[in-house]
């Protein structure tokens, strides 16, 4: 199961975020997503875990849990939506573009 944890101090590292899990099972994979400018972490990340059952209980349990003073939030992460990726012609510069007419 992917689980989605928000609210995390921004000096939590990837093996830190696997540690909080670890103790309700086994961790397939932990990341915490960064800035890809700064490589500065951006307060969340994902945990993926193999059992279900596992799964459930981390999230009852760490949900509003402290965390480097930090109250952290745990859920289930959602699947991402179907959006247009930056650059694919989605902004304000894309082919219909307001300008593309005025000359």
């Amino acid at each position: 199961m992917n689980i989605y944890v928000s609210n995390l101090s921004f000096d939590v590292q990837d093996e830190d975020l696997k540690d909080f899990f670890t103790p309700y099972g086994e961790v397939t994979s932990a990341k915490v997503i960064t800035d890809r400018e700064t490589g500065r972490s951006r307060g969340f990340g994902f945990v993926e875990m193999s059992d279900e059952a596992a799964s459930k209980k981390a999230i009852a349990e760490l949900d509003g849990a402290s965390v480097e003073n930090r109250t952290i939030s745990v859920s289930v992460a959602k699947p991402k939506e179907d959006r247009p990726s930056r650059g694919n012609g989605g902004g304000y510069n894309n082919s219909n573009s307001y300008n593309k007419n005025r000359y």
